[in-house]
């Protein structure tokens, strides 16, 4: 029986998965104990000087959940996991499964903002978080959450970290080292029910909830992991955080565990953590966004790191140019492999076979035979000829049916047979392949990071001194996009500096990485014949300095004077 508040699969459709032996009724929290007895003391996870093999993980995911029951946690709980690049994620994670608990993942760069809704949407009754961790007290923000929300029970802090009132002794807060216990004969999950939430990076707000099955995911990392030729002696380094979709099951850590590979946790993308983990562990996979890779091909011409081992470089979460694909090859000496994917299902990869012109030009073919993909047109829904681009529609075994607790959206996001409406533009060559044009919806894609042009909006427009906002994004050769802000600032207020808009975001718990990176002041925004901003001309003016802001003339009239933008800082993460 699934989650209330979540989209089932149609009977018909769930009994065909099965019939197909896509989904063969794995139970993710049974999976670290099937896999202690398959690979034992070959080693598992390798995270800082920590190296556990199988057999050791299987006994520390048994031992947490049995502490998580032991702490009140009950089948059906959502417990918001929000922790770095670190062993205790993957053993927390499972222990979750296992205990019949409902992970909700959460990035480390969220603030009170986004960890708030994310509560309060899932209705949260637990909060895993890493203490103090990179400047931030991430156990004061769980205190002050709880203080706010009754359903907030626990807030576990992540061993070897504290943070304020980490050891108040009122039963709140309690250390992830003391919650372990002797393990304990646990039901096993239905399959068919969510085993946890990945987060939407879609046009509104804040993140819906992607509720993920233990039957559809299983089929997903198993899938791709084929795919990948992975194997026991594979090693993938998890160098994106490992709560992103793309490096927890593409294959990632759960599809490189489940083939009896080693996972490498790195601290961060960087360059210099990943090319010395790369050459020290004889890493063979990992995947990055294009920003990630383009600052280590730069990082390459000054580097001596023995690279050899490094077979497959994925790079996927945003568009990426067929220029910067063609230098992966000669200067990191390994096969590219393009990854389009979502969060809420759909993955095509390129293959070892495909041409370079289609490794370098296009995103791949589906994943699965039970893929189905429409491209269609975006104001009529009519099917599109190949070779055209329209909005990618897309079913299958591993895609959602439904947001969780999201009937309005649903309604809109879904068409009436089920198929998702990803809102992305793309088309489909004669050989089946699609290739991702751009977008539909109104995001910002800064360093891989979908940012919802509405929610910077919405936060810019409280700052004292500013009366309409515009958010949109600006090409960047590092960060793909950045964040570019057209604002109106009311005429009895001065109107605030980007130190000061920054200062003021932070202030209302937004998280840096949505920041504005350049901020820009005109008369009036440019609207549309239906009375709506047109984005489209600002987009074009964002791009262009020489672009008129005189919104009635045409482009380029250098005399149009308009403030100068700010500075572009330099990239924080």
């Amino acid at each position: 029986m699934m989650l209330d508040g979540c989209t089932p699969w149609p009977a018909e459709t769930a009994e065909r998965y099965r019939r197909a032996g896509q989904w063969r009724g794995i139970d993710l929290g049974s999976l670290p104990r099937a896999w202690a007895d398959a690979y034992g003391a070959a080693t598992a996870l390798v995270a800082g000087p920590e190296r556990i093999s199988y057999d050791e993980l299987a006994d520390r995911v048994d031992r947490r959940a049995a502490g998580f029951v032991r702490e009140g946690v009950r089948p059906g709980d959502r417990i918001v996991l929000q922790l770095p690049n670190v062993a205790q994620f993957v053993e927390t994670a499972f222990a979750l499964f296992r205990a019949g608990a409902k992970p909700v993942f959460s990035l480390t760069s969220h603030r009170a903002q986004e960890v708030r809704h994310l509560c309060e949407l899932s209705g949260a009754s637990g909060y895993v978080v890493p203490g103090l961790f990179r400047g931030f007290d991430h156990t004061a923000l769980g205190r002050q959450l709880a203080a706010e929300l009754p359903a907030l029970r626990r807030v576990f802090v992540m061993d070897g970290t504290s943070g304020t009132g980490a050891a108040d002794g009122d039963g709140l807060v309690v250390p992830l080292e003391k919650v372990d216990a002797e393990p304990l004969p646990l039901p096993a999950n239905d399959p068919s029910d969510v085993a946890f939430f990945l987060l939407s990076g879609g046009t509104t707000a804040l993140p819906k909830l992607i509720p993920r099955t233990h039957d559809d995911y299983a089929y997903q990392t198993r899938t791709v992991a084929g795919q990948s030729g992975l194997g026991p002696g594979s090693v993938y380094l998890a160098a994106l955080p490992v709560e992103f979709n793309f490096a927890w099951g593409c294959p990632g850590v759960v599809g490189t565990l489940s083939s009896g590979g080693t996972v490498v946790l790195a601290p961060d993308p960087t360059a210099d953590d990943c090319f010395r983990l790369i050459e020290a562990e004889r890493v063979t996979l990992t995947s990055v966004v294009p920003t990630v890779a383009r600052l280590w091909l730069e990082e390459r011409q000054w580097s001596d790191a023995d690279l050899s081992s490094l077979e497959v470089l994925q790079i996927g979460g945003a568009r990426l140019e067929p220029e910067l694909a063609a230098r992966i090859a000669p200067e990191l000496g390994c096969r590219l492999q393009q990854v389009f994917g979502m969060a809420e299902g759909l993955l095509t990869m390129t293959r070892p076979d495909d041409d370079p012109h289609a490794v370098l030009h296009t995103q791949g073919r589906p994943v699965s035979e039970a893929d189905e993909v429409l491209i269609v047109d975006p104001s009529t829904g009519a099917p599109v000829p190949v070779g055209e681009a329209g909005e990618l529609l897309t079913r299958g075994p591993y895609t959602l049916r439904g947001y969780y607790r999201a009937p309005e959206h649903n309604a809109r996001a879904f068409t009436e047979d089920g198929f998702y409406r990803t809102g992305d533009l793309a088309s489909i060559t004669p050989e089946g392949r699609l290739v991702v044009e751009g977008r539909i919806k109104d995001v910002v894609i800064r360093g891989g990071d979908k940012i919802a042009a509405g929610e910077v909006e919405a936060h810019l427009v409280t700052v004292p001194g500013i009366a309409t906002a515009a958010v949109v994004p600006v090409p960047d050769e590092f960060l793909g996009e950045r964040i570019y802000a057209f604002l109106v600032s009311r005429a009895e207020e001065e109107a605030p500096p980007l130190s000061a808009l920054k200062a003021a975001l932070q202030e209302r718990g937004l998280a840096d990485f949505k920041l504005p990176d350049r901020a820009e002041y005109v008369a009036d925004l440019p609207l549309t014949p239906l009375g709506k901003i047109d984005k489209k001309v600002l987009s074009a003016a964002a791009a262009d300095p020489e672009y008129s802001r005189d919104w009635g003339q045409a482009p380029p009239t250098p005399a149009a004077a308009a403030v100068a933008p700010a500075p572009v800082p330099a990239p924080t993460r």
